[in-house]
């Protein structure tokens, strides 16, 4: 897969040289709620996802691409395909940026921008999702300036702290 390049930052695929970047990111206990994920991940099992990183969304039913600033080969966050359903021409997509002081300054959206491009024109899918904490209010926002819409909230979907929370699905369908 080529690069999908933006105006200050692009997308590529991971590398195996991503190990220790995807290690911090994954092991992070901050965003654990957000990336669904109860336990640390060690550094075999991440070099094992590297190695098959090469396989394509339809075989893997995920893709997974590094967010970089143009000129750099440094990843500064994730951007997701999940879920992927060929038949159905859907797929989940979930974005993380690592380092806080680095949100809000346009990341995202770019590459937010990139992948719904992608996924529309080049994979041809119909509709895509996210799935979004009620709380996370710079996701919504993130979400919906993209045009995705409140599908609908699923009531005490995630526990943290011992307390539930409920988490809303937004979908984009291509008007193509």
């Amino acid at each position: 897969m080529v690069t999908l390049t933006g105006n200050t930052f692009y997308l590529r695929a991971l590398e195996p040289e991503d190990l220790e970047f995807i290690y911090r990111l994954e092991n992070n206990e901050e965003i654990w709620e957000v990336s669904n994920t109860q336990t640390p991940y060690s550094r075999f099992l991440i070099r094992q996802y590297l190695e098959n990183a090469h396989q394509d969304i339809f075989e893997a039913k995920q893709l997974r691409l590094a967010i970089c600033k143009n000129g750099s080969f440094e990843a500064l966050g994730l951007i997701d395909l999940f879920d992927f359903d060929a038949v159905n021409q859907r797929a989940g997509i979930g974005i993380i940026i690592q380092n806080p002081g680095d949100r809000s300054k346009g990341m995202g959206s770019e590459a937010l921008g990139l992948l719904i491009n992608y996924a529309f024109h080049k994979l041809q899918l119909h509709q895509l999702y996210a799935n979004i904490d009620l709380g996370n209010v710079a996701s919504i926002s993130l979400f919906t300036n993209f045009g995705f819409q409140l599908a609908g909230v699923k009531k005490d979907w995630i526990k943290k702290d011992n307390i539930y929370h409920d988490e809303a699905l937004y979908q984009l369908i291509s008007q193509q």
